[in-house]
């Protein structure tokens, strides 16, 4: 297989250095997991591990290969494993902060075309995480494209209505489609196309892992039941890239639940483009929507235009991306300063 029906396009060419050592060559990375790397060349897949001389220089983990990275490798035993010299600069990206740590963050996948935003009808539709996944997609540079599946378990007014729904929250195409009766699945076509990469966001349990299996043409994964709770199982424990039967590739990745942003300030702005078109008709440019006078949003608010819930999203996501992108000096004394209120006031309380 060649280079460019794994992705790699002029783009990714005017990133290279002038000339390649001996013995080295370009790959993408396909699978990672847990520090282990799979990569892809032309002549197939080779395991690989970094390169000491990067694993020393690099400053922090999200500068560390993931999935759809595009690196330069050197080989050995006779070209059969890899060292991972360098990381080509990323086209796109899709990134949140490390569960658990609010100041590392965690890529996902690299030099995606399309991000499938897959969302179940049945128990997972939850339109407060599309807005995250949205947000996330914007801040990389990605496209999405919202898929609902298990459209077999509800009625179609319900199913009407959950599209109408985030029809009102994103300009981005939405699918509905189910595995069991097979409709909507050529309206993915126009996204898969040979040579360009999507990558699936989606919590277990959302059939993730049955959409690709059946866009691969093979079971490549095994499935699993959901729970009656509509709690999913990890069928998927790390990112891997496939390549689909029509030539796309795609990139699979473990369900994710937690979805803290990192500082994601034009990727929420756009996420939520009903809120920044309303913004852009305020009276003050520099409009807070806490009061001003000639407020758009306030005024959609009002009258119903702009839903309550909706905008709260907007001002939490707003909020935490805001605090991710203090420094760690800043972020270090407004949590000293949080902790001496938080002890100011429980001595209050005791006297």
């Amino acid at each position: 297989m060649e280079l460019h029906n794994l992705g790699f396009d002029h783009w990714f060419e005017r990133q290279l250095p002038t000339s390649l050592q001996k013995g080295c060559g370009v790959a993408r990375v396909c699978a990672v997991d847990r520090g282990i790397y799979r990569v892809r060349n032309g002549s197939g897949e080779i395991p690989a591990e970094l390169a000491g001389r990067l694993a020393y220089t690099l400053k922090s983990p999200d500068e560390l290969p993931c999935a759809g990275d595009w690196v330069i490798v050197s080989y050995y035993n006779d070209d059969a494993a890899a060292l991972i010299q360098q990381v080509l600069p990323r086209k796109s990206f899709l990134r949140r902060r490390s569960p658990g740590d609010s100041r590392a963050i965690q890529m996902i996948a690299a030099n995606i075309d399309t991000a499938f935003l897959v969302q179940s009808c049945h128990f997972d539709f939850n339109p407060n995480r599309l807005d995250r996944y949205l947000a996330m997609a914007a801040d990389g540079g990605v496209t999405p494209v919202v898929v609902l599946t298990k459209t077999d378990l509800i009625d179609r007014e319900d199913l009407e209505q959950k599209i109408a729904l985030v029809a009102a929250m994103t300009t981005a195409e939405v699918i509905a489609l189910s595995t069991v009766t097979g409709t909507g699945w050529e309206a993915l076509g126009p996204h898969l196309v040979a040579g360009q990469t999507a990558c699936l966001l989606g919590s277990s349990g959302v059939g993730k892992t049955t959409l690709i299996n059946r866009l691969v043409g093979r079971k490549a994964f095994e499935t699993r039941a959901v729970s009656g709770t509509g709690e999913g199982t990890h069928t998927t424990t790390r990112r891997q890239l496939v390549v689909c039967s029509q030539g796309a590739l795609v990139i699979d990745t473990p369900g994710m639940r937690e979805l803290g942003l990192a500082d994601a300030g034009e990727g929420i702005e756009a996420g939520f483009e009903d809120i920044a078109a309303l913004a852009a008709r305020c009276r003050y440019a520099d409009c807070s929507h806490g009061g001003e006078p000639g407020c758009a949003v306030a005024a959609a608010l009002q009258n119903g235009e702009l839903a309550a819930q909706r905008y709260a999203n907007y001002c939490k996501l707003k909020k935490e991306s805001a605090y991710y992108a203090l420094s760690s000096l800043d972020k270090r004394k407004k949590d000293k300063a949080f902790g001496r209120l938080v002890k100011a006031v429980k001595k209050r309380k005791d006297r």
